[in-house]
C-alpha cells in the first residue's frame, strides 16, 4: 500500500496531467481528437478522486491509530509503579484510577471479591455517590456512568458529523449553539417590494398616510428536534480482545450516523415536525428543459435568478450531489471553456464553478437518473440558512442485565434548521413529465 507522501505526490502528478489535457482540449479544434482528450481527462479525474479519497482514508486511519496508541500509553502509565514502588495516584487518590478499576470489574465478570483492593476501593467510593434510583438506569452524568466516557469522544463525534454533512458545518451555514431547547424566534423583514412607494415629492403636498408603505415583519421559529441511534451492543469479549478502544471507534461510527441524519434533515427536511431543509425552503430559480440533463446556460440562469445583493459573501455558492458534479465537469460555455475549474489540493485551493465555490451534498438529488420535477441544484447565500444546535451531541453508555457482561452505546442529538430569507437561496428543478 502506498504511503501518504506517495499518494500526495501522485495527486500532484494527476493534477498536472489533467491541466495539460484541458489545455490541449481548448487548443485543439479537431472534434475526434477533442472527444479522445475528454475521455482521457475523465479517466484522470476519476483517478484523481480515488487518490484524494485514499489520502483522506489514510489520514483518518493514522488519527485512529494515534488515539489508540495514546489510550494504551495512558493505561500503561496508570499501571506503572512510581519511584517509591507504590502504585500511581488515581483520580480519587486511590492506587488506580476509575477507568482501570472499571475494566478490571468487567474482566472479573462482576465478581467484586476477585478485584484488587485498590479497584474495590475506587468502585466502592463511586457506588456510595450514586443515588439508589439510578443503579439500574445509568446515565451520562459523571457518577452514574459519565466517568466511563473518554473526554476525546465528543470531538471525534462532532468531526465525524461535519465530514458526513456540509449542512452541519459552520463554514457552510450559520450555526447558532444554544444550551436549552426552547423555541428560538428570528424576526424577518423583506422591504424590497416597498420601493415603489417612494415617489417624487411635490412641494406643498401632503404625504400619503394610508399604511400602504408600512414595513411588514415576520418571524421564523427554530425548534429543537431530537434524534437518536439504536443501541450498539458490545460483548465483553470484544471489549477485552480488540486492539482498538471500542468507545473511540464506536464514537466515530455513531458520529457518521448522526451526521448523515442531521445533514439529510437540514437538506430535505419537510419543516413539519422536522427541520425545514434548505432544498425544501429554497425558492424556484430555474426549470430545466429536460428531466435527465442540464446545460451550461441553465446553470448560468440559476446563478442570475438570485438577486445580486445575495451573490456576494463568504458563504455564497452552489450545492449539488457528487454525481451531478461529474456531469458539470463536462459542460462548456459558448467559448468552449469548461464551467468547472480545478483547484489545487496541495495548496488548499478549492475547485470553482463560474467563479463560485461549491459544496458536495449527497442528500441533494442527482441529475443522472433524477425523476421529473426534482430539485437537483442550489445556488445562493447559504449563510442565510440557520442551523440551531442544542447542546452537544451525546454518547450514552449502559450496562445492566440486558447487556451484561458487555455494555451498550447509543448516540443522541438535538437540532433544527431554517432559511431566514427564501430569496437568498434558489433551486434548479428538472422539467415536469
Amino acid at each position: 500500500m502506498a504511503s501518504l507522501t506517495e499518494y500526495q505526490q501522485k495527486l500532484g502528478e494527476l493534477r498536472t496531467k489533467a491541466t495539460d489535457a484541458l489545455d490541449e482540449i481548448r487548443n485543439n479544434t479537431d472534434e475526434s481528437r477533442a472527444v479522445e482528450l475528454e475521455a482521457r481527462h475523465d479517466a484522470i479525474m476519476s483517478d484523481f478522486d480515488k487518490t484524494q479519497a485514499a489520502i483522506e482514508r489514510e489520514q483518518r486511519h493514522a488519527e485512529l491509530e494515534a488515539r489508540a496508541q495514546e489510550a494504551e500509553e495512558r493505561a500503561r502509565a496508570a499501571r506503572r509503579p512510581v519511584e517509591n514502588g507504590s502504585a500511581p495516584a488515581g483520580d480519587d487518590g486511590e492506587g488506580i484510577d476509575y477507568r482501570s478499576a472499571f475494566y478490571e470489574y468487567i474482566r472479573a465478570e462482576g465478581q467484586i471479591g476477585a478485584l484488587s483492593p485498590e479497584a474495590r476501593s475506587v468502585l466502592e467510593k463511586r457506588r456510595t455517590n450514586i443515588p439508589q434510583g439510578e443503579l439500574r438506569a445509568q446515565t451520562t452524568t459523571n457518577s452514574a456512568g459519565g466517568f466511563t466516557i473518554p473526554t476525546e469522544l465528543l470531538s471525534i463525534l462532532v468531526k465525524s458529523m461535519a465530514a458526513w454533512g456540509p449542512m452541519y458545518d459552520e463554514t457552510v451555514a450559520t450555526v447558532i449553539p444554544t444550551n436549552s431547547g426552547n423555541q428560538l424566534t428570528m424576526p424577518t423583514v423583506n422591504d424590497v417590494s416597498k420601493s415603489s412607494t417612494v415617489v417624487a415629492h411635490t412641494q406643498g403636498t401632503t404625504l400619503t398616510d394610508d399604511g400602504g408603505a408600512d414595513a411588514v415583519f415576520g418571524q421564523k421559529v427554530l425548534e429543537s428536534y431530537a434524534y437518536n441511534t439504536e443501541w450498539l451492543r458490545v460483548s465483553k469479549e470484544l471489549a477485552d480482545d480488540s486492539i482498538f478502544a471500542m468507545e473511540t471507534l464506536l464514537g466515530e461510527l455513531l458520529g457518521e450516523r448522526l451526521g448523515r441524519v442531521a445533514n439529510a434533515q437540514l437538506t430535505t427536511g419537510t419543516g413539519s415536525s422536522a427541520p425545514n431543509g434548505v432544498v425544501t425552503a429554497s425558492s424556484l430559480g430555474k426549470t430545466t428543459a429536460g428531466t435527465t440533463a442540464i446545460t451550461a446556460d441553465e446553470i448560468i440562469d440559476l446563478m442570475h435568478s438570485v438577486n445580486p445583493a445575495y451573490r456576494f459573501g463568504p458563504k455564497v455558492g452552489f450545492m449539488f450531489n457528487d454525481s451531478t458534479l461529474a456531469v458539470i465537469r463536462k459542460l462548456k460555455d459558448g467559448q468552449g471553456n469548461y464551467l468547472w475549474q480545478m483547484g489545487n489540493v496541495q495548496q488548499d485551493v478549492p475547485g470553482t464553478l463560474l467563479g463560485y465555490r461549491y459544496n458536495i451534498n449527497q442528500a441533494v438529488a442527482s441529475i443522472p437518473g433524477a425523476a421529473a420535477a426534482t430539485r437537483v441544484m442550489l445556488f445562493g447565500d447559504f449563510g442565510r440558512y440557520y442551523v440551531r444546535k442544542v447542546g452537544d451531541p451525546l454518547i450514552g453508555a449502559l450496562q445492566d442485565k440486558d447487556f451484561w457482561p458487555g455494555f451498550g452505546v447509543a448516540g443522541y442529538i438535538r437540532f433544527d434548521g431554517e432559511l431566514s430569507d427564501t430569496a437568498a437561496v434558489k433551486h434548479m428543478i428538472t422539467a415536469a413529465a
